[in-house]
């Protein structure tokens, strides 16, 4: 069994959350672990925004864990409910997947080609393996398995029998337009009803015309699954509460039989009676909602009445904000929707990831970068490390970057020599895939501890190598020139030549990425009569224009453009041989 880490410092949102948790679950089950949950669905591909709803809980759990006290992370997979539509932009998947449109997903075959046994089952191993990545530790509930088994019969039932109860719950929250057979009060009302439980009060105006009778069968929280074409497109036509006998008939086939609830398995509660339901169930102390869940009239408020049907009582629920993406423009079109955390994890590793969850409160929105700001991220990211690494952090940030670079179990495993990311990006641009070619470069950088193996600078080096080669346009590559651009050559100015004289001259003699960065920022300022060392203070604003204006010259006969990677890494990228040849030398 690991030793329990530490706890971080309570200064931040996660140790507030954490106390607060304690607290009730003492209140609630003293002497029991702690339960928090998660929901997810995998209807189509768990992006990022649905990895807040896992994040949260998860960070709250762990700092439990590291105060040695027991918990518990449920992660209940929805997979059960119903297949809705075919979503875009997912490979192996064409318009034919409509005909399951009704059925429970894990009913629903999986995209062609998947290994996986169903639709569930193909879009929930992508998440899994995403959160062993993130050393997410949980324990993962198939909705499906508890319905089918039975786990839930009581539940379903007791629900039954209060059915009264529970419709006058939710009567608070109906729309004006009444369901068909209902009561058309036509009073305001907050917050329109979800579709299944829409369709289930819908039903009984149906019904009770097919059976004859002139009122409506009343109310049903329960959605049963067809017997003959597996959907959910059912009506409930009548319920017995002493046989638990129900009769219900399919819209879509045309099908009906009477069963006996009692023994039935093939069937769930409603979304808003389902939800709360699981929270007694489970005994849930925390779990988050998005924002759409927790607006008036919503599922989060709505079920914090209809626990207490069940003799539970509401979670500690955080409102989730936003979590935006920058950089989609450049993502494959075929993908379809946003990233996942799989292809977040492409481009970097879990210790950012992990980072940018845990430093912003829940009800903060943030982007998570797949565009140029990902090196500014990853900058960040570094200068926090060294701070940590030093003892300068302020309390929040150390207490942040503890929850990123591990969890109570012990720390994730990270890069051995964690070189900047966009320095390792430059190398893998220029490079293209030549491994020789970047362990060469690499090992230029510090000579006095050079890079003799790229395991050095794994993993990060491979993710800087997937953002370059996936989200990276092919116009703005780096290709150097194959020749000198000797137009340009022979229409430089005196000026210009002597400051391509200073470089070459230099080359040799600072041959690193620290003396080739002082070199290339130096020669503007000594072409201006000032010590190549002199800071920024001490020269005067044109100094800047020099620069840049120097800098756009080395671009321009290096690789054609106005901009490219940093020039220190280019230069050492291009080698000294080439560079002399291209800059006239």
């Amino acid at each position: 069994m690991p030793i329990v880490a530490q706890s971080t410092e309570t200064t931040d949102w996660v140790s507030r959350f954490a106390d607060e948790v304690i607290e009730e679950s003492e209140r609630r089950a003293p002497g029991k672990p702690v339960v928090v949950a998660s929901g997810l669905s995998p209807s189509g591909p768990i992006h990022l925004g649905n990895l807040r709803e896992v994040m949260t809980p998860h960070l709250v759990a762990d700092e439990i864990r590291r105060r040695g006290h027991r918990v518990r992370h449920v992660i209940s997979w929805d997979d059960y409910d119903r297949y809705r539509k075919v979503p875009a932009g997912v490979d192996g998947v064409d318009e034919s997947w409509a005909e399951h449109i009704g059925k429970p997903l894990t009913s629903v075959p999986a995209p062609k080609g998947s290994p996986h046994a169903n639709w569930a089952e193909h879009f929930k191993a992508a998440m899994i393996e995403s959160l062993a990545a993130l050393g997410v530790e949980f324990d993962g509930i198939s909705q499906t398995a508890q319905y089918t088994s039975g786990v839930y019969r009581e539940q379903i039932l007791h629900a039954m029998r209060h059915r009264g109860d529970i419709d006058a719950v939710l009567d608070q929250y109906r729309t004006k337009k009444a369901p068909k057979g209902a009561d058309a009060s036509g009073r305001k009302q907050q917050k329109p009803v979800d579709e299944a439980e829409l369709e289930a009060a819908q039903g009984s105006g149906a019904a009770s015309e097919d059976d004859g009778s002139s009122g409506a069968a009343g109310y049903f929280p329960y959605k049963p699954y067809c017997g003959n074409c597996e959907k959910d497109l059912t009506t409930v036509t009548s319920y017995d509460d002493d046989s638990t006998e129900l009769t219900y008939a399919c819209t879509a086939c045309g099908f009906s039989e009477t069963v006996r609830l009692g023994e039935f398995n093939r069937g769930k509660l409603v979304w808003k009676v389902d939800w709360p339901m699981r929270w007694a169930y489970e005994g849930v102390i925390f779990e988050p909602s998005g924002v759409d869940h927790s607006s008036p009239g919503s599922s989060f408020q709505v079920g914090g009445q209809v626990v207490g049907i069940f003799g539970g009582k509401q979670p500690i629920g955080p409102m989730y904000a936003f979590v935006g993406i920058s950089g989609m423009a450049k993502m494959s079109s075929s993908r379809g929707g946003v990233p996942t955390p799989a292809d977040a994890l492409k481009i970097m590793e879990p210790q950012l990831l992990r980072w940018l969850y845990a430093r912003r409160r829940p009800n903060q929105s943030f982007k998570i970068a797949f565009d140029q700001e990902i090196q500014r991220l990853y900058d960040e990211w570094d200068r926090l490390d060294a701070k940590v690494a030093d003892g300068s952090a302020l309390p929040a940030d150390a207490a942040a970057h503890a929850r990123a670079v591990g969890t109570a179990a012990g720390d994730l495993p990270r890069t051995p020599r964690p070189l900047p990311y966009r320095t390792l990006a430059s190398v893998a641009d220029i490079t293209a895939g030549h491994e020789d070619q970047a362990l060469r470069i690499l090992g230029e950088l510090d000579p006095e501890q050079p890079i003799r193996s790229l395991d050095e600078v794994r993993p990060r080096f491979d993710r800087a190598e997937a953002w370059i080669n996936t989200h990276v346009p092919a116009d703005q590559r780096t290709i150097v020139r194959a020749e000198p651009d000797h137009a340009l050559l022979s229409s430089l100015d005196e000026s210009s030549r002597q400051s391509l004289r200073l470089l070459l001259d230099g080359l040799a003699g600072q041959w690193s990425l620290d003396g080739l960065t002082h070199l290339v920022y130096g020669v503007p300022k000594v072409r201006a009569g000032f010590p190549a060392d002199a800071t920024p203070k001490e020269l005067p604003p044109e100094i800047k224009t020099a620069q840049r204006t120097f800098f756009a010259l080395l671009y321009h006969l290096l690789v054609g453009r106005d901009t490219g990677p940093r020039l220190p890494t280019l230069l050492l990228a291009v080698g000294q041989d080439r560079v002399r040849a291209l800059l006239g030398a």
